[in-house]
């Protein structure tokens, strides 16, 4: 029988908290039958849901780690720090003054994720190459940012870059740009000046509604070269920018920093947690569209029933709010609500992942996830969706967990208008991902057998170093004639 329209308050006028809490229902139901609806229609009702739904009144997922998953926990899992200091790593030409770049622009956007993070692990550690380093965070407000306190507590000299105002640009004086996700102000600032602009495709969600195509072409002639972080998102881009020279888009897949993966104590990160014999499935990810949380957690539910006493933890920012609460409102409706914890942000992931049995992330889309290599790292199997950099990640034999399909189809053709339709629809690969994760369950002993082997080598596969070494060799090849291009080994 197909959902029936909320009633009650949301219909009648009744008074309630906020005229938002009160039609809240109504358009939350519209959202999930929007389906039957052309994609215009469809942007639309989203418009219209980001108004009147996201108000303060809302619920969000518990931002507060002191409350476990399970009662009886010590909810102390934010405080546990690493079993052991992170091993020393061997800083290349250490004794030697190499030559040059004289300095790097490191260019980040407003937004939280995957990219901002590796942004700030290349501001870190490419003065280990010879390439003096400036992090620069591009946005619209001058918000205080933990990040760039974080980053300036490290000895990374940081700037604040507003449109408009062209200082920072004449302050840091660089030689070439890393940008990641930055504004096209920015860009349009720095090729102006004559700077060098490699831009690193985290992935082609800017690029996946035909209308941004013409666009990017036009703004591409201004980017002197791309770094894709696999392969698909390397085929994506040049599909939608055929013009652009093949030759000036080159592959580097992410590294694992262990600087940011440090291992945490599985018994204590499990206590704090309230865990005993549960099985916790974990998903490090942002509550979007992207990730398709609201998918995963339909899919748990099957998984869930068939297998009691397992659990699923979600942690990550609210970027959506009107689709957060549809993800709350899915989990309160199910069986097993108790087992589904939707959570905010956690100062410690690693303490998560320690806990955690398996890792699980059913994206419609990524370029090259970091989650699911830190989860490798410590040694947990994954489920991924066939994204950008998962059958990399996974290998060819399954030694690390499993594929499956996407839930969105052909991952090499997603877009926007696919996404939309099937959001709160039951999805292609349901049956698949339903089938792995309930095999991950199952083979709970052997995975666990395994997980220090895993670990071990879920540390080294894909080495920083090898990462850093290969952007270094990017960013000194584009870099302005004069600088200094010698690469350091």
């Amino acid at each position: 029988m197909s959902e029936q329209p909320p009633t009650g308050s949301a219909t009648t006028g009744q008074p309630g908290p906020s005229r938002a809490g009160a039609v809240r229902p109504l358009v939350m139901w519209a959202q999930r039958r929007a389906h039957l609806l052309p994609a215009p229609a469809r942007r639309g009702l989203g418009q219209l849901a980001r108004t009147l739904i996201h108000d303060r009144g809302a619920a969000a997922p518990e931002a507060d780690w002191r409350v476990p998953l399970v009662a009886g926990g010590t909810g102390d899992i934010e405080d546990l720090g690493p079993t052991a200091e992170p091993p020393a790593r061997d800083v290349p030409n250490a004794r030697a003054k190499p030559a040059t770049v004289r300095r790097c622009a490191v260019v980040t956007g407003p937004d939280k994720g995957g990219a901002e993070e590796f942004a700030a692990f290349l501001a870190r550690r490419l003065p280990e190459r010879g390439i003096e380093t400036v992090f620069v965070r591009a946005a619209d407000t001058a918000d205080d940012d933990p990040l760039l306190r974080t980053l300036a507590a490290a000895g990374v000299p940081t700037v604040t870059a507003l449109p408009g105002d062209q200082r920072w640009l004449r302050t840091v004086d660089p030689d070439v740009v890393s940008a990641h996700c930055a504004p096209d102000w920015a860009l349009d600032a720095v090729a102006a000046a004559g700077v060098p602009w490699v831009e690193t495709l985290h992935g082609m969600h800017a690029f996946m509604h035909p209308h941004t195509w013409p666009g990017e072409r036009e703004r591409a002639r201004r980017v002197t070269a791309q770094v894709a972080v696999s392969d698909l998102v390397r085929r994506q881009y040049l599909a939608v920018n055929p013009d652009y020279p093949a030759d000036r888009v080159v592959t580097v897949p992410n590294g694992v920093d262990l600087d940011r993966a440090p291992r945490v104590d599985r018994t204590l990160a499990r206590r704090a947690l309230g865990l005993t014999d549960e099985f916790l499935f974990v998903s490090l990810a942002r509550y979007s569209l992207q990730k398709n949380t609201y998918g995963l957690v339909s899919a748990f539910a099957e998984v869930a029933a068939a297998h009691p006493g397992t659990h699923l933890l979600v942690a990550g920012h609210t970027d959506d709010g009107p689709y957060t609460q549809q993800i709350m409102r899915l989990a309160r409706s199910l069986p097993a609500a108790d087992r589904i914890h939707l959570r905010a942000l956690c100062r410690n992931p690693s303490g998560l992942l320690a806990a955690a049995d398996a890792f699980v992330l059913d994206s419609y889309f990524e370029g090259w996830s970091l989650a699911s290599m830190q989860a490798m790292a410590a040694g947990l199997p994954v489920v991924l969706s066939d994204v950008g950099g998962a059958r990399e990640q996974l290998g060819p034999d399954g030694a690390w967990g499993h594929l499956v399909g996407n839930p969105g189809g052909d991952p090499s053709r997603i877009g926007w208008a696919e996404i939309g339709a099937t959001r709160f629809r039951t999805q292609v690969n349901r049956a698949e991902l339903v089938a792995a994760m309930s095999a991950v369950v199952r083979d709970r002993a052997a995975w666990a057998d395994r997980r220090e082997e895993l670990a071990e080598r879920g540390r080294t596969r894909f080495p920083a170093d090898a990462c850093l070494r290969r952007h270094a060799d990017v960013l000194l090849g584009y870099a302005r004639p004069g600088s200094g291009s010698q690469l350091v080994q």
